[in-house]
């Protein structure tokens, strides 16, 4: 899905959306309609896959050349990954059909890795507007790997597994690592211009979304993907991660390599008809 998308399929959709939503929510204004789709999801629990020093996105074709990187998803990526190849590879997540690419930087305890426990990768809906599935092949950077200040929470964040309420844009110190352990949010944008699947930074082709309404560069609206990755430590000082042996550099790439008809499906089932779908069972 390369070409733009018809602008009048857009304003159709969007408006099916709204009167879906004021169905669930009185009065029908963004905030109320933006609280009734805090439950719409689906989510895929991926196990660590393999750690390389390769980005087929920033580095493609170029193995070794980028940091130290956690992968899971497709259990083929590399350097050398293209879309189709990751399509035709096995998955570590729990739905099969999860054959898409998901990695971050390594987390570094003392300059030692540490092996994640899992990645969720959890599927919302943000806009107003119903969501189109990923294009096949999508390409997405979110974070910055050179940040030299914090980065806004709005795209990274750490907190403990037990505690959902105090995002931070440093590694916190989480008190037992058996019940609180370390966990990195990555929030990947959730508006597409409709037209291209990368960008020559990674990053121009998508937009945030904005109080529900994806920007007029940015017209198409996509789930909002965010990663979540869970490390069996309690944080710190000590840790850092492997792009620039920092605290603030939090980031984590996307290929959209899902088997396309079953995520088309789970977008249209969960989040435009606003179901709870969690995990797989």
């Amino acid at each position: 899905m390369r070409n733009a998308l018809a602008l009048g399929t857009v304003l159709v959709a969007a408006a099916l959306a709204a009167t879906a939503l004021a169905g669930r929510s009185h009065p029908a204004e963004p905030g109320s309609q933006l609280r009734a789709l805090a439950d719409v999801n689906f989510i895929s629990v991926c196990k660590f896959s393999h750690r390389r020093s390769d980005d087929p996105i920033v580095y493609f074709g170029r193995p070794d050349r980028s940091h130290d990187h956690e992968f899971f998803g497709a259990a083929s990526t590399n350097a050398y990954s293209t879309p189709a190849k990751l399509r035709a590879s096995v998955t570590t997540c729990d739905r099969a059909a999860d054959t898409a690419a998901y990695w971050a930087p390594t987390v570094l305890l003392n300059d030692q890795p540490v092996l994640p426990i899992e990645a969720w990768a959890w599927y919302r809906r943000n806009t107003v507007q119903p969501v189109h599935a990923f294009p096949a092949g999508l390409e997405i950077v979110a974070g910055n790997s050179r940040a030299m200040a914090p980065q806004s929470t709005r795209v990274v964040f750490w907190n403990c597994s037990g505690d959902e309420v105090s995002p931070s844009v440093a590694i916190p110190t989480c008190p037992d690592a058996g019940t609180n352990s370390l966990r990195v949010h990555v929030h990947f944008p959730n508006c597409w211009d409709g037209q291209r699947t990368d960008s020559a930074d990674h990053k121009s082709h998508m937009a945030y979304s904005v109080a529900g309404r994806c920007p007029a560069s940015h017209p198409v609206a996509v789930p909002a993907l965010t990663l979540v990755i869970q490390y069996p430590i309690v944080g710190g000082p000590s840790v850092t991660l492997s792009a620039m042996n920092s605290q603030l550099t939090g980031h984590a790439d996307f290929v959209n390599s899902w088997q396309q008809a079953r995520l088309r499906r789970l977008v249209e089932y969960c989040l435009n008809a606003l179901r709870t779908c969690g995990h797989a069972h």
